[in-house]
């Protein structure tokens, strides 16, 4: 018979808490309608005591999505349950997720607490928690390294004070995946209650470990499992959500179980959320990188074409892996573009496909054929609600033997502004010159990635700019046939973004 596995995400709060991962309130909406679409069970949008940018995204969310359970951590406290409850009350199913260390390591050198004050806090706010909220989750934080007498004793309490789910993670990615399944199975043995709560996973991946480990909790029973778009996270990261979502599906005969998720939305939700971050995915990445699905060696080649299962356990299409095929032409029209746009995944607004038509339009001026994937990366490259800066146009000189000089003329505070400068070739001057336009503030590139979308020496290259202002790093992308075009649309989406956050208006 089969098990339906939950699928809870936490990249919007244990993924952003990566370096170089944060998000702004646009950018956490637009995952969030995508994990939607993807159909995961659960959705933690961040902790909102945090901070009232976490608070903000959070209630926002809860508001936004009506297919999902949102959730907020908390610590085990009435000011972050308090503020949890407060950001998700108004979701369709909001969630309060609780937790406290368990580990005697962490009980001891960071709580400062004995196991018995552990306890009586956890009951306590589980009481509270449930008092506000119906659906409670409780975390033992570090369960992994845990007293498995002293975590029986404290997940049986919670239980009877009102956890629906309980969660037991593998805070720092230390265990093995038969140590999993003996934790999982010493609290199904050893807590009389545990058939009134179901049993989650949170496996990070310090150890390559965490979808191994997160497989190993679903065999022996867990019910949930959490995890993030990318593996995304702390340290190394979490366990990816595609590649368990993969494995219970390529492995169905074995494991009996299954999940809400679309497939087929893999790979457009990687691709989003490597987007807003600014990242591409190693080659190498299990399900969503390039190599994913290629075959180069000969035998692998031969096979292939013999009979795909010979070397392919799942097909490209099955997680969303466009073909790459030429589509429309500079004579198409919008409806015809609209229903291309369908036929890949994409159900986007009239306002959103005018814009993205008229950039359509525009590159087929510029490029002989499209493809799918120039489709793709017109959608992903979506140009801020507020433009405070614009570009006009550019000019650019360069040799090999002297500085290189750009003239961008731009549309700045409702005026027409043109700026020349000298850089160290045409990117460095383009960016010297919006500086002089933007000042006094200071603009800083601290990371640049191109990318080329298709191949073809009329491809379109996709920038990735991470420009650092005052204490904020901002991702910016732009994409052009024209890879300084590229580079200065990236720059100033970037600009445009630190307007959007709010500051200076």
């Amino acid at each position: 018979m089969d098990r339906r596995i939950k699928i809870f995400d936490t990249t919007l709060r244990d993924g952003e808490q990566a370096p170089g991962c944060s998000m702004n309130l646009i950018e956490k909406i637009e995952i969030a309608k995508q994990l939607e679409s993807l159909g995961v069970d659960v959705i933690e949008a961040g902790f909102a005591i945090s901070s009232p940018g976490d608070f903000e995204s959070v209630k926002e969310i809860s508001k936004t999505v009506k297919k999902c359970a949102v959730s907020s951590l908390a610590r085990a406290n009435i000011k972050d349950i308090d503020a949890a409850y407060e950001a998700t009350k108004e979701a369709v199913h909001p969630v309060i997720h609780i937790f406290i260390a368990t580990s005697d390591i962490h009980m001891k050198y960071k709580l400062k607490k004995t196991p018995e004050e552990v306890l009586t806090q956890a009951i306590e706010m589980v009481k509270y928690g449930k008092s506000l909220c119906d659906d409670i989750e409780f975390s033992a934080e570090d369960a992994g390294r845990s007293d498995l007498a002293f975590l029986a004793k404290v997940v049986t309490e919670v239980i009877k004070a009102g956890a629906n789910t309980i969660n037991l993670p593998d805070t720092v990615g230390y265990r093995t995946p038969i140590e999993i399944a003996e934790m999982i199975g010493y609290i199904k043995k050893n807590v009389p209650n545990i058939d009134q709560a179901i049993i989650s996973v949170h496996c990070h991946n310090d150890l390559g470990l965490g979808v191994a480990n997160s497989i190993a909790g679903i065999e022996a029973g867990a019910g949930q499992v959490e995890c993030t778009i990318n593996g995304l996270g702390e340290r190394a990261g979490n366990a990816a959500l595609e590649e368990i979502v993969m494995v219970l599906k390529t492995r169905y005969k074995r494991l009996q179980c299954i999940t809400n998720v679309d497939t087929t939305q893999i790979y457009r939700t990687s691709k989003l959320v490597y987007n807003i971050l600014g990242m591409i995915p190693p080659i190498n990445k299990p399900i969503v990188g390039a190599n994913a699905f290629a075959h180069e060696a000969g035998i692998h080649q031969h096979g292939v074409l013999a009979e795909k299962s010979t070397y392919e356990i799942m097909t490209p299409e099955s997680v969303g892996v466009t073909k790459n095929n030429m589509v429309l032409g500079k004579h198409s029209g919008k409806h015809a573009f609209s229903d291309r746009l369908k036929s890949m995944g994409y159900n986007l607004a009239e306002q959103e496909i005018e814009v993205a038509f008229k950039k359509f339009k525009d590159l087929c001026d510029k490029k002989k054929e499209i493809y799918d994937s120039d489709l793709e990366a017109i959608v992903a490259n979506k140009e801020q609600e507020i433009k405070k800066i614009e570009l006009l146009g550019f000019e650019v000189h360069t040799r090999s033997d002297a500085s290189s000089i750009c003239s961008v003329k731009l549309r700045y505070q409702n005026k027409e502004i043109e700026k020349v400068s000298l850089g160290y070739g045409p990117i460095d001057a383009s960016f010297n010159a919006i500086n002089k336009v933007v000042s006094p503030l200071v603009f800083k590139l601290e990371s640049y990635i191109i990318n080329a979308v298709t191949d073809g020496v009329d491809a379109q290259g996709e920038v990735v700019a991470k420009v650092k202002v005052q204490d904020k790093m901002i991702t910016g992308r732009g994409l052009s046939s024209n890879i300084i075009e590229s580079s200065i649309r990236a720059y100033i989406n970037a600009i445009n973004k630190y307007f959007n956050m709010g500051v200076n208006k």
